[in-house]
């Protein structure tokens, strides 16, 4: 750990101001970095739309990033521990920066579909280092603060950043060039910084097979909101290009999800402690597939305040999901299995993101816009009767595994490094204990 040292509340913990100084430089570069990439997230298929990409070529782009993506964490560590975090962060915001010009010089599918897996490469080996560095100067008593504050500066400014593609037509290159200003202006505060950066990773070797035994409803969990999430974020623009001709719509529609997303974070990480995580997670994803047929039936017909309404119902349901299922993944893993678990079921989400564009595409060439809500629909019924079933066979969660949400939200976030165990406090307790 970083060493650093503050006062804590009378119930052992540190403030919040204090506990978030040591990684603030972090956070802001953070926070402008996936500014730009929000906007690209928007900007991306509504341009390729304008320039007339088939619905199928936009889903070969959206999952490239995904594969990209996938890449990045298996190889992200590598490059961590070759160079160091400054440096590779360094790198990759460069790589990142100059991807979105390049979408903006060279208008072809096969182009845009290198450069989104150059692009979802890059973003992943950067959160590799955010993520350890964040795990580095946080403690156990804190790292709930500091991964909460995380992620929603991540969900709000993603948000923000989608919002920022009205700013300009989408047909011209100003807001690809905002795009590259941002993510490189991101590198600016983690240049600057004067706190102490982390040791270099270990290397942990992932074990899917071993992964599912653990938690066969956090695996499948993962790779479900993949589907989902991944098809959303690729062709979400396009099902709005096809219900509306207003192009501010996407924007807005990408937003009001992403922020329904935050909203409903906590609120259903608490119920899941309470009620379980297989029972929540069946709640959410059977409510995310009423919602998402709700869309396919009304959107075309309930105006642009409906259809906003919508899709942060949606995105309340849908986004918190994948939070759930590596916080119940994380109920059974011991202390040596958390690196496996957190870059498994990241893996798994990878794939599921890789494989959602492609099928979202193809059945929204069959059926129109609507397409990708039923796509959708269809994976979260899936997911609610397969952890119902879970829920079945093993009726709860055993209580000597159980971890609170707010501890378990940190490695739902995190590529490379998780926390130890505070065994030094486990044994100490037993002594108290034994006297007692």
């Amino acid at each position: 750990m970083s060493g650093w040292v503050s006062k804590q509340t009378p119930d052992g913990r540190q403030p919040v101001r204090q506990a978030l100084a040591p990684v603030a430089m972090l956070l802001l570069g953070v926070a402008i970095l996936l500014t730009g990439q929000g906007m690209q997230g928007t900007l991306l298929p509504v341009r390729a739309s304008l320039e007339m990409f088939s619905t199928l070529s936009i889903g070969v782009i959206g999952a490239a990033y995904f594969f990209g993506f996938t890449v990045g964490c298996l190889k992200g560590g590598e490059l961590v521990k070759s160079v160091g975090h400054v440096r590779v962060f360094l790198a990759m915001t460069a790589l990142a920066s100059a991807a979105p010009l390049l979408h903006g010089l060279v208008m072809h599918p096969l182009a845009w579909t290198f450069l989104r897996s150059l692009t979802g490469f890059c973003f992943a080996v950067l959160y590799v280092v955010i993520e350890s560095w964040l795990n580095e100067q946080s403690t156990n008593e804190n790292r709930g603060i500091v991964f909460s504050t995380y992620v929603m500066i991540t969900l709000t400014v993603m948000a923000g950043g989608q919002m920022m593609t009205l700013l300009y037509d989408p047909a011209g290159l100003q807001l690809f060039i905002i795009a590259s200003v941002l993510v490189s202006l991101g590198a600016v505060p983690v240049a600057l910084t004067k706190s102490k950066t982390p040791d270099q990773p270990h290397e942990v070797e992932v074990d899917i097979r071993r992964l599912f035994k653990l938690s066969p409803a956090g695996t499948v969990g993962c790779v479900a909101v993949g589907i989902s999430n991944g098809a959303f974020w690729s062709l979400a623009p396009v099902f709005t290009a096809g219900i509306s001709g207003d192009p501010a719509l996407a924007a807005w529609f990408m937003s009001a999800a992403v922020v329904g997303g935050a909203v409903a974070q906590w609120p259903l990480g608490i119920l899941s402690d309470r009620i379980g995580r297989r029972r929540t997670m069946a709640l959410s994803a059977m409510c995310g597939a009423i919602i998402a047929g709700a869309i396919v039936f009304l959107a075309a017909d309930i105006g642009f305040t409906g259809i906003i309404l919508l899709a942060a119902a949606w995105g309340m349901f849908a986004f918190p999901i994948y939070a759930i299922a590596v916080a119940h993944a994380n109920d059974y893993a011991d202390a040596d299995d958390y690196v496996m678990v957190s870059s498994g079921l990241l893996l798994m989400f990878g794939g599921g993101a890789i494989v959602g564009p492609f099928l979202a595409s193809t059945v929204m060439e069959a059926a129109g816009p609507a397409g990708l809500y039923l796509t959708t629909a269809l994976v979260h019924v899936l997911l609610a009767l397969y952890t119902l079933q879970r829920v079945m066979r093993r009726s709860r969660t055993p209580t000597e595994h159980h971890t609170e949400f707010g501890d378990a939200l940190a490695t739902a976030y995190t590529a490379s490094q998780v926390y130890e165990e505070e065994i030094q406090y486990l044994e100490d307790c037993a002594d108290t204990d034994a006297k007692d």
